[in-house]
């Protein structure tokens, strides 16, 4: 059913039409692994299909779904490693959302290969321009497709049967039959595409939803103009020019032109206005970049990553370019690059004293050059860890200024005296390296530093607990062991406005320390000064990543969130442990009504396991605000449990807030397994009723499961 809808989209397509007969094609795994497989996209123009062209061999597929994007000619370290085998215009690879390897592949001629790109890029814009009706009418197809086990077209009742245990539903025998039967209008004792869409419908009405809009409709059967604008006033919270934002609801979610010419929303329209982004629970306004970014670089939230080069484990992982490439195009904004002396005078990056695999410095610098900007404009910071000797410092300092030319930033903006930190606006477009430093801004502006090739830094140990007024009495000398690095001046002149200094103290460094100097923490020592560490390694997915993912989901994804005003007055000292002290403190409460979910996804690969939902709502922030509340558990439903639960929390500190929700399978015997979560800033969340589109374990949607909720925000009294 979802075929004949696609198949229109491709009709005149002559590159869809290729991929439908298929083609034969190598797939690379590395230089010396390269096996032909036959690719065919499938019927429905959603599934690639493909197996090794030997008689019997397991098939596989892939969702364009899942695909991300689609990166043209020697792209990834497995193509570059066969550039001299296989030339670029043969070569593609196929970047999957999350952490899912790559597929790297080589066409049997370029116009193979172009027709392969163009498709699937074709593909992948008709996904992204799909409206919510869309994407759940293919999402239904697909389930239509896996419990069709014949392919006939048709679904008889044990099919549907096995279907709703397949999709999380636990329904008495009777009451699908019944649902069944109504649905079979042709009754022919099985249900075709149209049918089975109709059965879906009725197995899913929302009657949490059906209720409030009965609520505000005046004759039960449609909102006119003023029952939207009732209904924005009172649970949404509106109050800005609510009267054309209801004429903009009912022209762009309801599907009956009847409806439009009364001016009025049918339930579909309803249904389809609380399901889409604008009725979700992040507000539309945080979405594009709508904070000020003229301000110092030092006055914002940077996304920044730890072991950059890592793919996985940190002590036996892969490095890979890939990892920058992920990282960059995930909104990070500060890498991290930890140089070593390579073979052949080259530098290699990679997780010095491990066993970790190596890959080459300049590879590295390539591919932040190339992709530093694709997501963000503003500037991204080259982190460099250096244990190179003098004469790779002077190779990676060639690199950096061959490979980046006019991208890497040599010296001061305008060559103006150094009197602060430019803002992510001054410097769109900009590398910035972050690095040792012979002398400072102002020994390089006046021309003070010697012409030398050569210069020694600085590099302390940590100092074993010290008390913090005895390191200020000059009359009490510290015992600090030193060591001196040589530094190439080739390098050290690459660093302007991140120059990285051995921290000592909060107290020393507000007292002594410039506005370009930039001091890095090991987690150990983090703990120590911090309750929280703030560089994370992209690869590792889980709650620091979540909460990392949510600060960043602000602000157009640029990577650079706005601090709070009283994180940016230096004269105000905010305390985090004594939020009430602040001269504007104004505590919320925050009410969350926890009403119902869809379409949960099974996590648990026994057939005849149903997930037994509940919801977890986390606050983290300041120490007064982290909390967690939960829910009940509902026995056997994945599929549209119901809870209407209400869990409240009290927030001293909005302003650092997020809010986390995060949905598990409930186990009595043993730890609950994770089904999807979602966070978000408390400052960019919608009140009144909202979905909540769930994420994965790695950050990426999973359509169509959702839970939808009230919202509340109050002024402790």
């Amino acid at each position: 059913m979802a075929s004949t809808e696609s198949g229109l989209r491709i009709q005149g397509d002559e590159n869809l039409q290729s991929m439908l007969v298929g083609t034969v094609m190598r797939k690379i795994k590395s230089r010396t692994w390269k096996k032909q497989r036959y690719f065919k996209l499938q019927d429905d123009c959603m599934t690639i299909w493909y197996k090794s062209k030997k008689a019997g061999k397991a098939h596989s597929t892939f969702s364009m779904r899942d695909v991300e994007v689609v990166r043209e000619g020697h792209q990834s370290e497995v193509l570059l490693s066969i550039a001299d085998e296989f030339p670029a215009n043969r070569c593609f690879t196929v970047v999957f959302h999350g952490r899912r390897g790559n597929l790297d592949l080589v066409a049997e001629s370029a116009e193979e290969a172009q027709s392969w790109i163009k498709g699937m890029r074709k593909l992948i814009e008709n996904l992204e321009n799909m409206g919510e009706r869309e994407k759940l009418d293919q999402w239904i197809g697909d389930w239509f497709q896996k419990a069709d086990k014949n392919n006939d077209g048709r679904m008889n009742f044990k099919e549907v049967r096995d279907l709703l245990r397949m999709m999380n539903v636990d329904m008495n025998e009777h009451h699908a039959h019944r649902l069944f039967t109504m649905a079979d209008k042709s009754q022919t004792g099985a249900l075709e595409g149209d049918e089975f869409v109709l059965f879906y419908k009725m197995l899913t009405q929302r009657e949490d939803i059906l209720n409030i809009f009965q609520e505000y409709s005046s004759d039960g059967q449609k909102l006119s103009q003023s029952d939207i604008e009732d209904f924005l006033r009172k649970e949404q919270l509106e109050d800005v020019d609510i009267q054309h934002h209801a004429q903009e609801l009912i022209k762009y979610y309801e599907p009956s032109d009847t409806a439009k010419q009364l001016k009025a929303m049918t339930f579909d329209g309803f249904l389809m206005y609380l399901g889409s982004a604008e009725g979700s629970i992040f507000s539309p306004k945080c979405r594009g970049i709508f904070q000020d970014m003229t301000q110092p670089l030092c006055h914002y939230f940077i996304s920044s990553s730890h072991n950059t080069y890592l793919m996985e484990d940190q002590l036996r992982g892969q490095s890979s370019v890939e990892g920058y490439i992920r990282a960059l195009n995930r909104g990070c904004r500060c890498v991290e690059v930890d140089c070593w002396d390579g073979a052949n005078g080259e530098p290699i990056v990679y997780h010095g004293h491990t066993f970790t695999s190596k890959i080459l410095f300049k590879d590295v610098v390539n591919a932040v050059g190339k992709y530093a900007f694709k997501i963000s404009e503003y500037p991204v910071i080259l982190s460099i860890e250096n244990h190179c000797s003098v004469d790779q410092q002077r190779v990676m300092a060639q690199h950096l200024k061959h490979i980046l030319g006019d991208k890497l930033l040599r010296g001061m903006l305008d060559g103006r005296a150094p009197v602060g930190l430019p803002s992510p606006e001054e410097l769109k477009g900009k590398i910035l390296l972050k690095a040792k430093k012979i002398g400072g801004l102002e020994e390089t502006l006046n021309g003070t530093v010697e012409d030398s090739l050569t210069g020694e830094v600085s590099d302390e140990d940590e100092v074993a607990e010290i008390d913090e007024e005895i390191l200020h009495r000059e009359s009490i000398r510290r015992r600090v062991k030193k060591s001196k690095q040589r530094l190439s001046k080739e390098l050290s002149d690459c660093v302007v406005y991140c120059k990285s200094v051995h921290f000592r103290s909060f107290k020393h460094a507000r007292i002594h320390s410039k506005f370009y100097e930039v001091a890095s923490f090991t987690e150990s020592k983090a703990r120590k000064q911090l309750r929280e560490a703030v560089a994370l390694n992209f690869q590792t997915a889980g709650e620091g990543m979540d909460l990392n993912d949510g600060l960043f989901s602000q602000n157009g994804r640029c990577g650079y969130v706005l601090k709070p005003a009283f994180m940016r007055d230096k004269n105000d000292r905010f305390d985090p442990e004594l939020p009430q002290k602040r001269d504007d403190y104004q505590p919320i409460v925050l009410t969350i009504q926890v009403i119902s979910g869809q379409q949960l996804p099974k996590v648990n690969i026994k057939e005849d396991s149903i997930v037994d939902p509940l919801v977890r709502v986390e606050i983290h922030g300041v120490l007064m605000d982290q909390a967690k509340q939960e829910t009940r558990h509902i026995e056997n439903n994945g599929f549209n449990p119901l809870w209407n639960d209400t869990l409240r929390f009290t927030i001293h500190t909005p302003e650092l807030a997020l809010v986390r929700f995060v949905v598990e399978d409930y186990d009595k015997t043993s730890k609950n397994d994770f089904v999807g979560q979602f966070t978000l800033p408390l400052s960019c969340m919608q009140k009144g009723y909202r979905h909540i589109h769930l994420l994965s374990r790695d950050g990426t949607r999973i359509s169509p499961s959702s839970l939808f909720v009230h919202v509340r925000i109050t002024d402790l009294e």
